[in-house]
């Protein structure tokens, strides 16, 4: 697997609900922290952006939850790019209990690159095209 750690960090109280988990906005926060890390690991980078006045948009989340996260856990995401097109990205995140290596949920998702002054969906940069086929698994398998 071609994957990234692209966010670690705790779970804290203020994460949780009244059943004591973290609550489901909170994974959904993490995701989407994971997700602008494994962009600029591809060279979608927040100057590069800016500079290039283009910028990303979620099209598509489907998230799964497999484990509760309590407090004072340490969760990892690991993200690998599924598919690849002229627009758009598709990716895996994975978010598992480091202590453990137990799965808590996933998040597939699709992007899209897009011009911010003509709201639009543009091609994404070749250079960001090629690296990230280049870690897409060849019998393209998807462990969830």
């Amino acid at each position: 697997m071609s994957s990234q750690l692209t966010y670690k960090g705790t779970v804290y109280p203020w994460h949780c609900d009244h059943m004591g988990h973290m609550n489901v906005m909170w994974y959904v926060g993490k995701f989407d922290e994971a997700t602008w890390a494994f962009f600029a690991n591809l060279g979608l980078t927040p100057s590069s952006l800016r500079a290039n006045k283009t910028g990303m948009a979620a099209l598509e989340q489907k998230l799964t939850y497999q484990r509760e996260a309590h407090p004072g856990d340490t969760l990892e995401i690991h993200t690998r790019p599924l598919e690849i097109k002229a627009k758009t990205i598709r990716f895996l995140h994975e978010m598992t209990d480091a202590e453990t290596g137990e799965l808590c949920a996933t998040c597939d998702s699709v992007a899209v690159h897009l011009d911010t002054v003509a709201r639009k969906g543009i091609a994404l940069p070749d250079d960001v095209r090629e690296k990230a086929a280049g870690l897409i698994d060849p019998d393209g398998s998807i462990s969830l």
